[in-house]
Protein backbone atom coordinates (compact mmCIF):
# COMPACT_ATOMS: atom_id res chain seq x y z
CA UNK A 1 0.00 0.00 0.00
CA UNK A 2 2.84 2.42 0.89
CA UNK A 3 4.55 1.80 -2.46
CA UNK A 4 1.27 2.35 -4.31
CA UNK A 5 0.71 5.66 -2.48
CA UNK A 6 4.27 6.79 -3.20
CA UNK A 7 3.83 5.89 -6.87
CA UNK A 8 0.64 7.97 -7.06
CA UNK A 9 2.40 10.91 -5.38
CA UNK A 10 5.14 10.75 -8.04
CA UNK A 11 2.53 10.70 -10.82
CA UNK A 12 0.71 13.69 -9.27
CA UNK A 13 4.01 15.58 -8.91
CA UNK A 14 4.94 14.88 -12.52
CA UNK A 15 1.50 16.03 -13.73
CA UNK A 16 1.77 19.27 -11.75
CA UNK A 17 5.31 19.87 -13.09
CA UNK A 18 4.19 19.55 -16.72
CA UNK A 19 1.26 21.89 -16.01
CA UNK A 20 3.56 24.48 -14.45
CA UNK A 21 5.98 24.34 -17.39
CA UNK A 22 3.10 24.84 -19.81
CA UNK A 23 1.62 27.76 -17.84
CA UNK A 24 5.00 29.46 -17.42
CA UNK A 25 5.81 29.16 -21.09
CA UNK A 26 2.45 30.48 -22.23
CA UNK A 27 2.66 33.42 -19.84
CA UNK A 28 6.07 34.36 -21.26
CA UNK A 29 4.91 34.71 -24.85
CA UNK A 30 2.86 37.42 -26.50
CA UNK A 31 -0.05 35.48 -27.90
CA UNK A 32 -3.68 35.27 -26.88
CA UNK A 33 -4.51 32.28 -29.02
CA UNK A 34 -2.48 29.16 -29.74
CA UNK A 35 -2.66 27.90 -33.31
CA UNK A 36 -1.00 25.56 -35.71
CA UNK A 37 1.20 27.78 -37.88
CA UNK A 38 2.76 25.81 -40.70
CA UNK A 39 4.39 28.96 -42.06
CA UNK A 40 6.77 29.64 -39.18
CA UNK A 41 9.97 28.66 -40.92
CA UNK A 42 12.31 26.64 -38.72
CA UNK A 43 15.93 27.81 -39.26
CA UNK A 44 18.44 25.58 -41.00
CA UNK A 45 22.06 25.55 -39.80
CA UNK A 46 24.87 24.20 -41.96
CA UNK A 47 27.14 22.42 -39.51
CA UNK A 48 30.13 22.52 -41.86
CA UNK A 49 30.03 26.32 -42.12
CA UNK A 50 30.35 26.71 -38.34
CA UNK A 51 33.96 25.60 -38.79
CA UNK A 52 34.68 27.12 -42.20
CA UNK A 53 38.23 28.33 -42.82
CA UNK A 54 36.69 31.44 -44.36
CA UNK A 55 36.42 33.92 -41.46
CA UNK A 56 33.43 35.84 -42.82
CA UNK A 57 31.56 32.66 -43.70
CA UNK A 58 32.21 31.20 -40.25
CA UNK A 59 31.20 34.43 -38.46
CA UNK A 60 27.96 34.68 -40.45
CA UNK A 61 27.10 31.05 -39.70
CA UNK A 62 27.76 31.49 -35.97
CA UNK A 63 25.55 34.58 -35.97
CA UNK A 64 22.80 32.58 -37.67
CA UNK A 65 23.16 29.84 -35.04
CA UNK A 66 22.92 32.42 -32.25
CA UNK A 67 19.67 33.79 -33.63
CA UNK A 68 18.27 30.28 -34.06
CA UNK A 69 19.09 29.42 -30.43
CA UNK A 70 17.70 32.65 -28.98
CA UNK A 71 14.70 33.30 -31.24
CA UNK A 72 13.59 29.71 -31.81
CA UNK A 73 15.38 27.24 -29.52
CA UNK A 74 15.38 24.58 -32.24
CA UNK A 75 16.64 24.18 -35.79
CA UNK A 76 17.43 21.78 -38.62
CA UNK A 77 21.10 20.79 -38.89
CA UNK A 78 22.55 19.81 -42.26
CA UNK A 79 25.98 18.38 -43.11
CA UNK A 80 26.42 16.97 -39.62
CA UNK A 81 25.92 13.21 -39.98
CA UNK A 82 26.01 11.46 -43.34
CA UNK A 83 22.59 10.50 -44.68
CA UNK A 84 23.70 6.90 -45.15
CA UNK A 85 24.46 6.68 -41.41
CA UNK A 86 21.04 8.15 -40.53
CA UNK A 87 19.29 5.75 -42.90
CA UNK A 88 21.25 2.83 -41.43
CA UNK A 89 20.14 3.79 -37.91
CA UNK A 90 16.48 4.05 -38.93
CA UNK A 91 16.74 0.67 -40.68
CA UNK A 92 18.22 -0.82 -37.49
CA UNK A 93 15.30 0.52 -35.42
CA UNK A 94 12.80 -0.82 -37.96
CA UNK A 95 14.48 -4.23 -37.81
CA UNK A 96 14.25 -4.26 -34.01
CA UNK A 97 10.49 -3.72 -34.04
CA UNK A 98 9.86 -6.00 -37.04
CA UNK A 99 12.28 -8.90 -36.49
CA UNK A 100 11.73 -9.43 -32.76
CA UNK A 101 8.48 -10.46 -31.13
CA UNK A 102 6.84 -8.77 -28.17
CA UNK A 103 7.93 -11.52 -25.81
CA UNK A 104 11.57 -10.94 -26.76
CA UNK A 105 11.19 -7.19 -26.40
CA UNK A 106 9.48 -7.54 -23.00
CA UNK A 107 12.79 -8.83 -21.68
CA UNK A 108 13.62 -5.13 -21.35
CA UNK A 109 10.58 -4.13 -19.29
CA UNK A 110 11.46 -2.03 -16.25
CA UNK A 111 13.39 -4.07 -13.70
CA UNK A 112 15.13 -1.51 -11.50
CA UNK A 113 16.04 2.21 -11.41
CA UNK A 114 19.49 1.51 -12.89
CA UNK A 115 18.21 -0.09 -16.11
CA UNK A 116 20.36 0.80 -19.12
CA UNK A 117 17.93 -0.70 -21.65
CA UNK A 118 14.18 -0.32 -21.24
CA UNK A 119 11.22 -1.24 -23.45
CA UNK A 120 7.64 -0.10 -23.04
CA UNK A 121 4.27 -0.05 -24.75
CA UNK A 122 1.75 2.76 -24.21
CA UNK A 123 -1.72 2.61 -25.72
CA UNK A 124 -4.21 4.98 -24.12
CA UNK A 125 -5.76 8.40 -24.72
CA UNK A 126 -2.74 10.27 -23.36
CA UNK A 127 0.09 8.37 -25.08
CA UNK A 128 0.38 5.96 -28.00
CA UNK A 129 3.75 4.44 -28.85
CA UNK A 130 6.04 1.48 -28.44
CA UNK A 131 9.53 2.49 -27.43
CA UNK A 132 13.02 1.25 -26.69
CA UNK A 133 15.26 3.42 -24.52
CA UNK A 134 18.98 2.78 -24.30
CA UNK A 135 21.90 4.55 -22.68
CA UNK A 136 24.13 5.56 -25.58
CA UNK A 137 26.97 7.33 -23.75
CA UNK A 138 29.36 7.22 -21.92
CA UNK A 139 28.88 3.46 -22.35
CA UNK A 140 26.84 2.11 -25.24
CA UNK A 141 24.14 -0.43 -24.29
CA UNK A 142 21.93 -2.23 -26.81
CA UNK A 143 19.76 -5.34 -27.21
CA UNK A 144 21.39 -8.52 -28.54
CA UNK A 145 18.80 -8.87 -31.32
CA UNK A 146 18.64 -8.31 -34.19
CA UNK A 147 22.29 -8.76 -35.15
CA UNK A 148 22.28 -5.68 -37.42
CA UNK A 149 21.13 -3.37 -34.64
CA UNK A 150 24.32 -2.78 -32.64
CA UNK A 151 26.53 -1.72 -35.54
CA UNK A 152 24.02 0.56 -37.28
CA UNK A 153 22.91 2.40 -34.15
CA UNK A 154 26.43 2.50 -32.71
CA UNK A 155 27.80 4.20 -35.83
CA UNK A 156 25.09 6.87 -35.63
CA UNK A 157 25.84 7.54 -31.95
CA UNK A 158 29.56 7.81 -32.71
CA UNK A 159 28.99 10.41 -35.43
CA UNK A 160 26.36 12.28 -33.42
CA UNK A 161 28.69 12.54 -30.41
CA UNK A 162 31.23 14.28 -32.65
CA UNK A 163 28.50 16.71 -33.74
CA UNK A 164 27.52 17.26 -30.09
CA UNK A 165 31.09 18.33 -29.26
CA UNK A 166 31.16 20.58 -32.32
CA UNK A 167 27.89 22.28 -31.39
CA UNK A 168 29.18 22.71 -27.84
CA UNK A 169 32.16 24.63 -29.23
CA UNK A 170 30.00 26.77 -31.52
CA UNK A 171 27.40 27.61 -28.84
CA UNK A 172 30.15 28.39 -26.33
CA UNK A 173 31.50 30.95 -28.78
CA UNK A 174 28.17 32.64 -29.41
CA UNK A 175 27.58 32.84 -25.66
CA UNK A 176 30.87 34.72 -25.34
CA UNK A 177 33.04 31.96 -23.88
CA UNK A 178 36.07 30.05 -25.07
CA UNK A 179 35.04 27.16 -27.30
CA UNK A 180 35.69 24.46 -24.68
CA UNK A 181 33.40 26.09 -22.09
CA UNK A 182 30.24 23.95 -22.45
CA UNK A 183 32.25 20.78 -23.00
CA UNK A 184 33.97 21.38 -19.65
CA UNK A 185 30.93 22.71 -17.76
CA UNK A 186 28.83 19.70 -18.79
CA UNK A 187 31.79 17.27 -18.76
CA UNK A 188 30.61 15.93 -22.10
CA UNK A 189 33.34 13.30 -22.39
CA UNK A 190 31.31 11.50 -19.71
CA UNK A 191 27.94 12.94 -20.75
CA UNK A 192 24.86 10.84 -20.02
CA UNK A 193 23.09 10.33 -23.38
CA UNK A 194 19.83 8.40 -23.64
CA UNK A 195 18.14 7.49 -26.91
CA UNK A 196 14.40 6.86 -27.21
CA UNK A 197 13.48 4.85 -30.31
CA UNK A 198 9.78 5.17 -30.96
CA UNK A 199 7.26 3.31 -33.08
CA UNK A 200 4.07 5.34 -33.49
CA UNK A 201 0.94 3.63 -34.86
CA UNK A 202 -1.25 4.94 -37.70
CA UNK A 203 -4.08 7.14 -36.43
CA UNK A 204 -6.68 4.47 -37.17
CA UNK A 205 -4.93 2.08 -34.78
CA UNK A 206 -4.27 4.52 -31.93
CA UNK A 207 -6.43 5.07 -28.87
CA UNK A 208 -6.34 8.83 -29.16
CA UNK A 209 -4.57 11.56 -31.12
CA UNK A 210 -1.60 11.91 -28.74
CA UNK A 211 1.63 10.05 -29.40
CA UNK A 212 3.56 11.78 -26.59
CA UNK A 213 2.01 14.56 -24.46
CA UNK A 214 3.43 18.07 -24.01
CA UNK A 215 6.82 18.21 -22.31
CA UNK A 216 10.33 19.63 -22.41
CA UNK A 217 13.51 17.55 -22.29
CA UNK A 218 16.46 17.71 -19.90
CA UNK A 219 20.05 17.94 -21.02
CA UNK A 220 22.17 20.00 -23.40
CA UNK A 221 20.05 19.32 -26.49
CA UNK A 222 17.99 16.63 -28.21
CA UNK A 223 18.72 15.32 -31.70
CA UNK A 224 15.90 13.74 -33.71
CA UNK A 225 15.72 11.62 -36.86
CA UNK A 226 12.56 10.07 -38.30
CA UNK A 227 11.48 8.01 -41.30
CA UNK A 228 8.18 9.82 -41.98
CA UNK A 229 7.59 13.55 -41.54
CA UNK A 230 4.79 14.95 -39.44
CA UNK A 231 3.75 14.27 -35.87
CA UNK A 232 6.25 16.28 -33.82
CA UNK A 233 5.04 19.79 -33.01
CA UNK A 234 7.00 22.56 -31.29
CA UNK A 235 5.54 25.47 -29.33
CA UNK A 236 7.30 28.64 -30.53
CA UNK A 237 8.12 31.87 -28.71
CA UNK A 238 5.11 33.35 -30.52
CA UNK A 239 2.75 30.76 -29.10
CA UNK A 240 2.23 28.83 -32.32
CA UNK A 241 2.46 25.07 -32.75
CA UNK A 242 4.74 24.34 -35.72
CA UNK A 243 5.07 20.92 -37.31
CA UNK A 244 8.58 19.56 -37.70
CA UNK A 245 9.16 18.38 -41.27
CA UNK A 246 12.83 17.45 -41.39
CA UNK A 247 14.38 18.22 -44.81
CA UNK A 248 16.44 15.57 -46.62
CA UNK A 249 19.94 15.12 -45.18
CA UNK A 250 19.06 16.97 -41.97
CA UNK A 251 18.71 16.28 -38.25
CA UNK A 252 16.38 18.21 -35.95
CA UNK A 253 18.00 19.85 -32.91
CA UNK A 254 16.00 21.05 -29.89
CA UNK A 255 17.74 22.83 -27.00
CA UNK A 256 17.40 21.15 -23.59
CA UNK A 257 16.50 22.23 -20.07
CA UNK A 258 20.06 22.35 -18.81
CA UNK A 259 21.26 24.76 -21.49
CA UNK A 260 18.34 26.97 -20.44
CA UNK A 261 19.52 26.70 -16.82
CA UNK A 262 23.18 27.35 -17.67
CA UNK A 263 22.25 30.44 -19.73
CA UNK A 264 19.82 31.60 -17.00
CA UNK A 265 16.95 31.55 -19.48
CA UNK A 266 18.71 33.25 -22.41
CA UNK A 267 18.13 30.09 -24.44
CA UNK A 268 14.85 28.28 -23.88
CA UNK A 269 13.94 24.61 -23.81
CA UNK A 270 10.69 24.45 -25.76
CA UNK A 271 7.51 22.52 -25.07
CA UNK A 272 6.72 19.94 -27.74
CA UNK A 273 4.34 17.06 -28.37
CA UNK A 274 3.71 14.25 -30.83
CA UNK A 275 0.33 14.14 -32.58
CA UNK A 276 -0.97 11.12 -34.51
CA UNK A 277 -3.92 12.68 -36.33
CA UNK A 278 -2.21 12.59 -39.73
CA UNK A 279 -0.37 9.29 -39.31
CA UNK A 280 -1.38 7.08 -42.22
CA UNK A 281 1.36 4.50 -41.60
CA UNK A 282 3.68 3.47 -38.78
CA UNK A 283 6.22 6.19 -38.01
CA UNK A 284 9.67 5.59 -36.54
CA UNK A 285 11.72 8.24 -34.78
CA UNK A 286 14.83 8.33 -32.62
CA UNK A 287 15.23 11.16 -30.12
CA UNK A 288 18.61 11.23 -28.38
CA UNK A 289 18.94 13.36 -25.26
CA UNK A 290 22.54 14.57 -25.00
CA UNK A 291 23.13 15.38 -21.35
CA UNK A 292 25.87 16.48 -18.96
CA UNK A 293 27.74 13.94 -16.87
CA UNK A 294 25.48 12.62 -14.10
CA UNK A 295 27.74 14.04 -11.38
CA UNK A 296 27.98 17.56 -12.84
CA UNK A 297 26.39 20.38 -10.85
CA UNK A 298 24.45 22.64 -13.24
CA UNK A 299 23.41 26.18 -12.26
CA UNK A 300 23.14 29.56 -14.03
CA UNK A 301 26.54 30.82 -15.18
CA UNK A 302 27.81 34.03 -13.61
CA UNK A 303 27.96 35.78 -17.02
CA UNK A 304 24.14 35.72 -17.15
CA UNK A 305 23.53 36.96 -13.60
CA UNK A 306 23.31 40.59 -12.52
CA UNK A 307 20.98 42.86 -10.53
CA UNK A 308 18.43 42.83 -13.33
CA UNK A 309 18.82 39.11 -13.96
CA UNK A 310 19.09 37.20 -10.67
CA UNK A 311 19.48 33.42 -10.78
CA UNK A 312 16.24 31.98 -12.17
CA UNK A 313 16.99 28.31 -11.43
CA UNK A 314 18.20 26.20 -8.53
CA UNK A 315 21.42 24.33 -9.13
CA UNK A 316 21.84 20.59 -8.62
CA UNK A 317 23.62 17.65 -10.22
CA UNK A 318 22.24 16.24 -13.45
CA UNK A 319 21.50 12.94 -11.70
CA UNK A 320 19.54 14.70 -8.95
CA UNK A 321 17.50 16.64 -11.50
CA UNK A 322 16.60 13.45 -13.41
CA UNK A 323 15.37 11.84 -10.19
CA UNK A 324 13.71 14.94 -8.73
CA UNK A 325 10.16 14.09 -9.80
CA UNK A 326 10.44 10.41 -8.92
CA UNK A 327 11.75 9.16 -12.27
CA UNK A 328 14.72 6.92 -13.06
CA UNK A 329 17.83 8.11 -14.90
CA UNK A 330 16.87 6.31 -18.12
CA UNK A 331 13.43 7.99 -18.09
CA UNK A 332 15.20 11.36 -18.68
CA UNK A 333 12.10 13.27 -17.54
CA UNK A 334 12.12 17.04 -17.17
CA UNK A 335 12.08 18.66 -13.75
CA UNK A 336 12.53 22.20 -15.07
CA UNK A 337 9.49 23.67 -13.30
CA UNK A 338 10.76 22.31 -9.98
CA UNK A 339 14.17 23.92 -10.56
CA UNK A 340 12.75 27.31 -11.51
CA UNK A 341 13.01 29.91 -8.73
CA UNK A 342 9.71 31.80 -8.31
CA UNK A 343 9.99 35.45 -9.33
CA UNK A 344 9.33 37.96 -6.57
CA UNK A 345 8.96 41.72 -6.80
Amino acid sequence: MANRMLGQECIDLKTKAISHIHDFFLNSINSDVLAIDLYDEIPTIDYSLLFSENHDERAKSLEHLGKACEEFGFFYLINGVEQSVVEGALKGISDFFELTNQEERSEYLKKNPMDRIRWGLRSHAGENREYLKIVAHPEYHCPSKPASFRGAIGEYFKRMHEVELGLAKAISKILGYEETYIEKEFKLEAGFDVSAMNLYPPSFQSKGSIGVPEHTDPGFFVSLIQDVNGGLQMLTHKGNWVTVNIPPNAIFINLGDHLEILSNGKYKSHIHQVILENNEVNRISMATLHGPSLDIFVAPASRFIDESHPPAYRGMTYKESLELNGSDEIDVQSSLSLLRIPFSL
